[in-house]
């Protein structure tokens, strides 16, 4: 058994990456008994979760919406210590300020009246399915997170349970489908069938499940942590050092090495080996099976099966600050083009980088200003784009576009913005591929079909070698905060304790 140098006792988890699936992780493992050293490539930790700080403003890079906060609130438990103590947890409302090209707009919530008042704006008719299409998003949230997602689908009969289930939910249908079995009018089938595309999914592909995101978010609502999202990945590293563990910095792995089929620790790009009784990778799941075990015969993650595998879309991030404040710009805004899943299809099927978008426009500011100098506003627009496998060259495309992006905020929502800009930065999905790792820089993984979900995404157990598991977006449950968050939960159910390496 691999012990450090202080003599440590503890058998050691070596997890590669700090997303938030490997900080998760750590924690669990460190309250399982283990001694667990996190290796993150780059200078801070968060993976996606990082932050940018630049002439004074703060940036999150990726995610921003918090839906449940009992998964972080457990992870405090675990250390037996209070998340309140630590972050100050803020509810947004509206949820998000949705608008249309033409004008229109929908105003979001958790409060069941206001979102009648809202559907009755477009089509009073559509009032009373907001009930019924609740309950069907109740029971598939029941079915597809409080049941399943932290539950391993390492065998097949485990999902094979689950069918009875799905059928009556009619996950075998889209969400786009389901929403427009309830909703006559088009704008109001958009508003209430977006939220695949949280986590990477194409709404008229992607399962009826995964209208279970409705339901998670009127139950427990949208929050913001002040400071940023990456208040939580500090508050996350905190609990792992108090437990006696550490997160090692520019700690590049350069490979997972392996005896017998099994996982012995790694080697970094420096040439350090790092002796672990498990491995537990936070990177991307392709990438992982496919740079990270260069030398292990693989028997099922085979280069060829990646390469057929469908990977989610990818996502050009612009990143900005003003010299003024746009008080009438809500905290979570869809600003939606005139062209819907004509635009999907471009981006998921074709693989084609359209003219025009749709942006999710992200301004912190309008709940915690310390995020800007005073008087200035924090932004980011995030605009999905395919991924690598278009062949677009952003090195070439990144500056057009965002200036297309800029141009289009400043005739809707951000007047006057170009004068008003004072620091910008940019995220592309080469970024994504060449800082994050992300394979095809795919932003979410694996895209997540029903033929890649469950037992047919990269299991938390790996198929391939013994002691090496998985969490974050490209295994299950999948993308997103809830998610990734719950890759880890299922660690409980698969890696052995700690004692049964004494």
């Amino acid at each position: 058994m691999p012990r450090d140098t202080d003599g440590d006792p503890r058998p050691h988890a070596v997890v590669v990456g700090s997303g938030f699936g490997g900080l998760a992780a750590a924690v669990r493992l460190g309250a399982r008994g283990y001694r667990v050293t996190v290796l993150e490539r780059c200078d801070q930790p968060g993976g996606r979760a990082r932050v940018f700080r630049q002439d004074g403003f703060t940036f999150d890079a990726g995610p921003t919406i918090i839906t449940y906060p009992a998964l972080f609130e457990e992870l405090w438990q675990l250390c037996g210590r209070r998340f309140s103590d630590d972050i100050d947890l803020r509810r947004i409302d509206p949820f998000y300020r949705i608008r249309f090209n033409d004008g229109r707009v929908f105003e979001y919530s958790g409060d069941p009246e206001r979102m009648k008042a809202e559907i009755a704006k477009f089509e009073p008719r559509d009032v009373e399915a907001y009930d019924r299409f609740l309950a069907a998003s109740r029971a598939a949230c029941r079915i597809g997170f409080e049941e399943h997602g932290h539950v391993s689908f390492a065998r097949w009969q485990t999902m094979a349970r689950m069918v009875p289930e799905m059928v009556a939910q009619q996950a075998y249908r889209s969400v786009a489908s389901v929403v427009g079995s309830y909703f006559r009018d088009p704008q109001l089938r958009t508003v209430f069938s977006f939220h695949p595309l949280l986590i990477g999914g194409n709404p008229y592909t992607v399962s009826a499940i995964y209208t279970l995101v409705n339901y998670l978010e009127r139950e427990w609502g949208v929050h913001f942590a002040m400071g940023g999202t990456g208040a939580l990945v500090k508050g996350l590293v905190s609990l792992i050092e108090g437990q006696g563990n550490a997160v090692r910095l520019s700690a590049d792995v350069a490979e997972i090495t392996t005896e017998d089929r099994r996982a012995t620790g790694v080697v970094l790009q420096s040439g350090e080996t790092i002796e672990a009784d498990i491995v537990v990778s936070n990177a991307d799941s392709c990438w992982t099976y496919k740079h990270l075990l260069p030398s292990l015969k693989r028997r099922r993650w085979t280069d060829a099966k990646i390469r057929r595998a469908r990977q989610s879309m990818s996502l050009v991030v612009w990143y900005f600050g003003t010299n003024r404040r746009y008080d009438d710009v809500a905290h979570h805004m869809m600003l939606l083009g005139d062209r819907y899943k004509s635009l999907l299809t471009d981006i998921f099927h074709k693989l084609h980088l359209a003219d025009d978008f749709s942006l999710y426009l992200h301004r912190p500011t309008a709940t915690d200003p310390s995020l800007a100098p005073p008087g200035c506003d924090t932004f980011y627009a995030l605009s999905p784009v395919p991924h690598l496998g278009s062949g677009t060259d952003w090195e070439q495309e990144a500056e057009p576009y965002r200036q297309k992006i800029e141009a289009y905020l400043s005739a809707t929502v951000l007047p006057g913005l170009k004068d008003a800009v004072v620091t910008s930065r940019m995220l592309t999905p080469l970024d994504f591929e060449t800082q994050l790792l992300a394979h095809k820089g795919a932003a979410f993984g694996l895209e997540p079909l029903i033929t890649q979900t469950g037992y047919f995404r990269p299991h938390n157990k790996s198929e391939e070698l013994d002691n090496l598991f998985l969490v974050g977006a490209g295994t299950h449950p999948g993308a997103g905060v809830p998610g990734v968050i719950s890759s880890a939960r299922v660690l409980d159910e698969v890696v052995p304790h700690a004692n049964s390496f004494v």
